[in-house]
């Protein structure tokens, strides 16, 4: 038994969604904690997942492929993806990230999206970092993602009674929170 966190004990897990407006909150919360976060794409050769600095407004997420990488030939070629963002784990009560599932949107350089987008992607950053100089941003695709589905994670919700995975989707009002044996059944 966790002397100290024993609502961890509580089995099966609870499944009561938080509401909607709460669960966002708790997304886009995550999607601030890092910049890092892990790419899968649908690549010839099986899966490709390539780590990759991002940045989110709301709950979209703007990334910066590496111009001619696989990673972007394959979002090309099929657009759907999954990106997962996850924190520094010290234990289950500590585990806290979202998985989000949709198709890639590849903005051009010079669109109104891809201007906007760029406003939202941090290239100040990786141009002090490899002296490209701050005059203008990369020119390149840029790659935004709109979620469909979200699979959020937080085990900590347990201790107020919902559930550790909660399932959010765009055209849904009525959230989901699963056991994690559900979900993988309709995965």
């Amino acid at each position: 038994m966790s002397n100290a966190h024993p609502w961890l004990e509580e089995i099966p897990w609870t499944t009561k969604p938080l509401p909607r407006k709460q669960l966002e909150v708790r997304i886009q919360r995550v999607l601030t904690f890092t910049n890092l976060g892990m790419l899968g794409t649908l690549g010839l050769n099986g899966p490709i997942v390539s780590p990759l600095e991002f940045y989110a407004d709301g709950l979209s997420v703007y990334i910066f492929p590496q111009p001619g990488s696989p990673k972007l030939k394959a979002m090309q070629r099929d657009p759907r993806v999954s990106f997962a963002v996850a924190n520094p784990m010290a234990g289950w009560v500590s585990a806290n990230g979202a998985q989000l599932f949709g198709k890639a949107a590849l903005l051009d350089p010079g669109t109104e999206e891809w201007d906007y987008g760029m406003t939202i992607f941090r290239w100040q950053s990786s141009a002090a970092e490899i002296n490209t100089g701050f005059d203008a941003p990369p020119r390149g695709i840029l790659m935004r993602l709109d979620p469909d589905r979200i699979v959020y994670t937080e085990h900590f919700l347990r201790k107020d009674g919902y559930g550790p995975r909660q399932i959010w989707r765009k055209d849904e009002k009525n959230e989901q929170a699963s056991d994690g044996l559900t979900e993988a059944e309709k995965t």
